[in-house]
């Protein structure tokens, strides 16, 4: 029989400090709030201060430890500078989170090459080189680590609208099995969390009612997934729950992946 202390163990992140880029967003910013209850020291990284503090408002009226790094996601020196101010502050880093991430609506023959390069270096360059970054920090380190690179559907399953997004995003699927593949001898484990339908600022710009009922006709749940169920996925590959996962795909989208006709 499993012991009751082991099993109540499981999920803990007691000790355990998590960098959560993007975490000043809707879904990044709830995945925060899930690792600070689990015991994290957790840190958000964005552009806005005051989204930040409503954020860590919230996770310390919860008796959570937390704090804001405001970072330039597309600059590898302040990303570098990020990891150099984290462990300066709190010693040292065990998880991150690759959440930073922006989209765009515009027709295929209309792309041009200022937004295309935009939403490449938000969605793909900025979580290659936290990857280096972190990822190297980690490595040498030796004690293991997780990271969590936010994929999407879009990135698995074509979807129209969003062609240079879905583009990133399966790329960055294909870097994380790469780089779950590259380090796992070191115990530093790379896996994706996709989600499906979830409103947040960045999709907004394409969530009309034609489409919005397209999404739910394709849906078995009937509805958008709440920024809170991606809780459950975050802690599984963050804690010691999930240590022999690595280079996997945690699909969160309430069927949507399952629907054909």
């Amino acid at each position: 029989m499993i012991p009751a202390e082991y099993l109540s163990s499981l999920f803990s992140l007691e000790g355990k400090v998590a960098v959560v880029i993007g975490g000043t967003g809707e879904l990044c910013g709830a995945m925060a709030e899930g690792l600070a209850a689990a015991g994290a020291e957790t840190v958000l990284v964005g552009r806005s201060e005051e989204k930040a503090a409503a954020r860590l408002a919230k996770i310390e009226s919860a008796g959570g430890r937390a704090y804001f790094e405001k970072v330039d996601v597309n600059s590898k020196a302040s990303i570098q500078e990020l990891l150099n101010n984290v462990i300066a502050k709190s010693g040292k880093i065990d998880i991150l989170v690759n959440g930073a991430g922006v989209n765009s609506p515009t027709p295929i023959f209309d792309i041009e090459e200022d937004e295309f390069d935009s939403i490449l270096n938000t969605n793909l360059k900025a979580v290659l080189f936290a990857s280096q970054i972190f990822g190297k920090y980690l490595v040498e380190r030796g004690e293991g680590g997780s990271i969590i690179n936010i994929g999407s559907m879009s990135g698995i399953i074509p979807l129209s609208r969003v062609f240079t997004y879905s583009a990133t995003k399966a790329a960055v699927h294909n870097l994380s099995k790469n780089l779950a593949r590259e380090w796992a001898e070191a115990k530093v484990r790379v896996n994706t969390i996709v989600p499906g339908f979830f409103p947040a600022e960045q999709n907004k710009k394409v969530l009309n009612p034609e489409r919005i009922a397209s999404i739910m006709g394709h849906t078995p749940a009937n509805r958008f997934g709440e920024a809170s169920e991606l809780i459950g996925a975050t802690l599984l590959l963050a804690s010691d729950a999930g240590s022999f996962m690595n280079g996997s795909e945690i699909v969160v989208d309430g069927g949507y992946a399952s629907m054909t006709i």
